[in-house]
């Protein structure tokens, strides 16, 4: 299977899990697509300044890859500045958070599976 750039959904959440700003995420597999063992595999786009409030995973964990761009990232309630290259993850029952904290857009990798 291929899918061209143009024929990804494409979502915008507005205040993200009571963030700032618009989240634009897109989806690069549907659950279907990742045999139900997940829910989001996803390019995630935010603007500076633009930030995807804190929130606890409960019986998945998610990962983050840094494509491009700085962000300030909530990890378990602790700040850590996180860059290009760099990777989170979030296990079930813990907490976290990403704010773009640099001048250019920050572009990240997410992937979401289920425990």
């Amino acid at each position: 299977m291929i899918r061209r750039k143009d024929e990804y959904t494409v979502q915008h959440n507005e205040n993200m899990r009571g963030g700032e700003g618009t989240v634009v995420i897109r989806h690069l597999l549907t659950p279907e697509e990742l045999y139900e063992k997940g829910r989001v595999y996803a390019v995630i786009i935010l603007e500076p300044g633009c930030s995807v409030g804190s929130h606890v995973h409960e019986g998945e964990m998610e990962s983050y890859y840094i494509i491009t761009g700085n962000a300030e990232v909530s990890d378990n309630g602790e700040l850590v500045t996180v860059s290009t290259g760099d990777s989170v993850l979030t296990r079930s029952g813990e907490e976290h958070s990403i704010k773009n904290i640099g001048t250019d857009t920050l572009e990240l990798m997410a992937l979401i599976i289920y425990k």
